[in-house]
């Protein structure tokens, strides 16, 4: 694929990235070759290749989907300056 001054122009923008003019020419022989490297990876035999989801082979530990507190609501608002059965007290700001 061959990358030229608007397409370099418009990666910048998408990106939010700031180019100078006189940055253009190098960034398309940049990308130009980033490009031609992608275009590579599609000669890679795949054919025998299984689709995985992870390099490591395990699975998840199961876990009991029970609700609860934690159990160390003391020690969250240990440190709050005004508290009120474990609930941090602030402030009102708005009228």
């Amino acid at each position: 694929m061959k990358v030229d001054e608007a397409l370099v122009r418009r990666i910048a923008h998408l990106a939010r990235i700031k180019v100078e003019d006189a940055d253009v020419e190098h960034l398309k022989g940049e990308l130009t070759s980033i490009l031609g490297f992608v275009d590579l990876l599609s000669e890679v035999d795949t054919d025998d290749v299984e689709p995985m989801t992870s390099a490591v082979d395990r699975c998840m530990k199961p876990r009991p989907d029970v609700v609860n507190d934690g159990g160390y609501a003391d020690d969250i608002v240990g440190n709050a300056p005004v508290k009120d059965d474990h609930y941090f007290m602030v402030p009102k700001v708005v009228e």
